[in-house]
């Protein structure tokens, strides 16, 4: 396998280093640059290339040191979005483990636009930083639609399709201009598709007066217009998510309610899923991954600091392999360490040990990273 996602991969963030939450502080408050932060973020950035070529590892990330939020930073980079500061209540699903309130939403304000590259820059110095395959990882266009009251301006968008337009054609600008810079791998990060196997998130998005099962259709419909036309230099992956958040957790289910839509009707070349507890469900959902559509199998958990077994992951993988061809059966943790800038509770030693161990599984099972 010369392309991604590799044998032995990895969704993106990366613990950030104490002297980089320390500048992250002092740059919020005023009392250093964002130039003097960038020159801090360099150096975080080359230490993270560092431990993942170290660990083994075939795709390597900037691990998201430039980000506070996964989400928050790239999509406040478009014309439109805004960012609205403070805890707001979770109105799809209170996060597990007694978090009920989540950081740094945002509203669409007005027109989206594309003024400007977002992540064109971060990449091309990550690109510099390694000769590995560099990852960019940013959040799906659906990630600002997840049938939650109140996030696109109804005076902005009257006609939500028009949304949609404009959501499209400026990540297909940034696509193209990733491309241009000589990316070769882009990740999507999408949570709808999820979140909508919880029956409880379902009926919140009911009772907001929209349908799941239809958000649905639209969400594959946009991934796939998203980045249709892309270069055939470029891989597409999307990766899932039930909520990762200090290691809490937002939603759980099978994903038997939407497997066949999204696994056989997504236009990508492969799919990160979750799959390191019982929130899961089985691997049979599996069935309907189309033959060549390579899956990552989501199996070590960046939640906690348990070491997983070897004996265990190869089990499980054997397991997997009922329901997809082995050859296109991959191996990662099952999410980032730090979707935010503060990170899970596990420890940069933990990190290190889990990518290893990622790296270790995979040669054993398929005879190489790669």
């Amino acid at each position: 396998m010369t392309r991604g996602p590799f044998r032995a991969d990895h969704v993106g963030s990366l613990l950030r280093p104490a002297a980089l939450l320390d500048a992250r502080r002092r740059a919020d408050a005023g009392e250093i640059s964002r130039a003097e932060l960038r020159a801090i973020e360099d150096e975080a950035i080359v230490a993270a290339v560092a431990l993942q070529e170290a660990a083994g590892l075939p795709s390597i990330t900037d691990g998201e040191h430039r980000r506070a939020v996964w989400h928050l930073d790239f999509l406040t980079g478009f014309d439109g979005i805004e960012r609205t500061d403070g805890m707001v209540a979770a109105s799809l699903a209170a996060w597990r483990g007694g978090q009920n309130k989540v950081p740094y939403l945002m509203v669409v304000a007005d027109k989206i636009r594309r003024s400007r590259p977002i992540a064109v820059d971060d990449f091309t110095f990550l690109k510099s930083r390694t000769t590995r395959t560099p990852k960019v990882c940013i959040p799906a266009p659906t990630t600002m639609h997840r049938g939650e009251p109140g996030a696109i301006s109804k005076e902005a968008y009257p006609d939500i399709e028009e949304f949609w337009t404009d959501l499209i054609a400026a990540y297909r600008a940034e696509i193209d201009d990733l491309a241009a810079a000589g990316c070769t791998y882009l990740q999507l990060d999408e949570v709808a598709f999820a979140y909508f196997c919880d029956p409880s998130i379902r009926a919140q998005v009911k009772e907001n007066g929209e349908d799941p099962d239809r958000l649905l259709e639209k969400f594959v419909e946009v991934i796939n217009a998203t980045v249709a036309g892309r270069p055939d230099t470029l891989t597409v992956t999307m990766h899932t998510c039930r909520g990762n958040f200090k290691s809490n957790w937002r939603a759980s289910g099978a994903y038997d309610p939407v497997a066949e839509l999204v696994f056989s009707g997504s236009d990508v070349d492969g799919l990160f899923l979750e799959y390191d507890t019982d929130r899961a469900g089985g691997f049979e959902p599996l069935r309907y991954v189309p033959k060549g559509k390579r899956v990552v199998l989501g199996l070590v958990s960046t939640k906690t600091a348990e070491m997983e077994t070897k004996d265990s992951l190869k089990r499980r993988i054997e397991a997997a392999a009922k329901f997809v061809a082995m050859d296109d059966l991959c191996l990662s943790p099952q999410c980032g360490f730090a979707s935010n800038h503060e990170g899970n509770d596990v420890t940069l030693d933990d990190e290190r040990r889990k990518l290893e161990l990622v790296v270790a599984v995979a040669e054993e099972v398929w005879g190489s990273a790669v």
